[in-house]
């Protein structure tokens, strides 16, 4: 007879519920021969960025009378090395469009499915006690003691991120918050990734590959007179970025 154990080891899968951060690519454009063209260019300035990355298709500023060719755009996109796996936003015309050509409406963790009723209104309630506010959710600060290496990518989900050594060519930082970079900045660094337009990136050596802000982003070749090899903050203003001087 087969042990309980052995039966255990048996069992073809298993189903869990997960979170994972994925980047939107918000289209503003519905021809594909002009949106792929763009991307690849900035592929060209900023190696790595975006390569072999999942990503969620936001269809939020897109004309609904002009769907783009999905199934084209998902053929073009993992030309160049990206892994569209499905969409949010849009109205019903533009999801199912897209839907059709194999890509899933995402919804965030805890919103309400698309097709979901509205919930009834709760009955009338004699002077409920308030209840103490629920927490924000933002965790301590993820501190990271040795430098990043190239290729690798690490992200500070709900916090800021501290990195006590150098961020090499090729490597990846993200935070929801700020990063702080205590030695030099030679690869990519993102903050504000649950688009928080006020945070910010710092930097004692200051020579990124790109510096992305809340979607906001700038490559080498655009940082203008940015202080490079300097101690840098980088922060939005309106949709611009603003490069000084720290000390």
């Amino acid at each position: 007879m087969s042990s309980p154990a052995s039966e255990a080891r048996l069992e073809p899968f298993r189903l869990r519920g997960a979170n994972f951060n994925l980047l939107v690519l918000r289209l503003l454009d519905p021809r594909v021969e002009v949106v792929v063209p763009a991307l690849a260019d900035q592929f060209r300035r900023a190696p790595g960025f975006l390569r072999n990355a999942p990503i969620v298709l936001g269809l939020d500023d897109l004309d609904p009378a002009a769907a783009p060719d999905f199934n084209h755009l998902i053929a073009q996109l993992r030309g160049v090395q990206i892994a569209p796996i499905g969409t949010t936003g849009g109205g019903p015309e533009l999801r199912a469009a897209a839907q059709a050509a194999g890509l899933p409406p995402l919804r965030a963790a805890g919103e309400q499915p698309l097709a979901a009723a509205p919930a009834p209104a709760p009955a009338p309630m004699p002077e409920p006690v308030p209840e103490p506010p629920p927490p924000s959710g933002w965790q301590p600060t993820m501190v990271v003691d040795q430098a990043v290496r190239a290729g690798q990518r690490i992200w500070a989900q709900g916090c800021d991120l501290i990195v006590r050594g150098t961020v090499n060519p090729g490597a990846e930082v993200i935070a929801d918050g700020n990063v702080h970079v205590y030695g030099a900045l030679r690869g990519r660094a993102i903050a504000g990734g649950s688009e928080n337009l006020s945070a910010r990136i710092f930097a004692l050596n200051f020579e990124p590959e790109l510096v992305s802000i809340a979607g906001y982003y700038a490559v080498r070749d655009g940082l203008g007179d940015a202080p490079l090899g300097r101690a840098v903050q980088v922060c939005l203003i309106g949709e611009s970025m603003r490069f000084d001087k720290l000390g």
